[in-house]
């Protein structure tokens, strides 16, 4: 089924906007189907500064309506704790104050951007979004990656080449609680590495060392920029460390 045809069998529609290309382009197809819609973006500790300005960025352009609804993450120990399933803990957490605010304005139907490229098996959060009743348009219409990418290029949004962004809670390896100041300074960290031009990367946490991850053809970069990462990764971390199983 086509996308737009689906969504207007849909009706009502609420989106959970994440600023990525997937969700951005859903939430663009919903508006261009002319069925009622809004977008909803979560401001947490765990989604960086500049997701959330995309997420703003796009609902203008789109011309959608936007509500940014806060969730403290935090206040969650089953959450911070960090264990090998918090991604579901954090998605129904998130994802039911979605709900709540929906609701609230009118609309019964969630919908997100996972699309058919998305491995679903043995992942968590997706347990989470299956027992909230989440729907997934873009998996549901078959849609993979790749085409939601030449699509959002041909609609003119500026995420369509966007990389891939994890939330910053998958910096930390399982078991290592989350802190707010540990998520603080990795986010400093990631932002001074994109400022160097530097994309497709990740900074992980291990105890108090910093671990980069970067493509392969961006090692150069590194290295020509050491002195500087080491200067200002040293005022937050104990030692800093280049991973050589490079990032794809």
């Amino acid at each position: 089924m086509e996308l737009i045809e689906y969504l207007k069998e849909l009706d009502h529609i609420a989106i959970a906007l994440s600023g990525g290309v997937d969700s951005s382009f859903l939430a663009y197809a919903a508006k261009q189907s002319g069925i009622p819609c809004k977008a909803y973006v979560v401001k947490s500790q765990f989604v960086p500064q500049f997701e959330l300005e995309d997420a703003i960025q796009i609902a203008k352009i789109i011309d959608i309506p936007l509500e940014v609804i806060p969730v403290n993450v935090l206040n969650f120990e089953e959450v911070v704790s960090n264990p090998s399933n918090r991604c579901y803990y954090c998605k129904h957490h998130v994802f039911s104050t979605i709900l709540e605010w929906a609701r609230r304005d009118g609309f019964t139907i969630i919908a997100d951007g996972t699309n058919a490229s998305d491995e679903i098996n043995n992942r968590p959060g997706m347990k989470a979004l299956k027992e909230l009743s989440i729907r997934s348009p873009l998996r549901e219409c078959n849609l993979t990656k790749t085409m939601i990418r030449e699509l959002a290029h041909k609609a003119n949004l500026f995420t369509w080449d966007k990389p891939s962004y994890a939330c910053l809670a998958t910096r930390f390896n399982n078991g290592q609680k989350i802190t707010n100041a540990d998520l603080k300074n990795i986010e400093k960290a990631e932002s001074y590495l994109f400022l160097l031009g530097l994309t497709n990367f990740r900074v992980r946490l291990i105890g108090q060392m910093a671990k980069i991850q970067i493509p392969e053809c961006q090692i150069d970069k590194i290295i020509k920029n050491r002195h500087d990462i080491l200067l200002f990764f040293k005022t937050m971390f104990d030692d800093v460390v280049l991973d050589f199983e490079v990032r794809e």
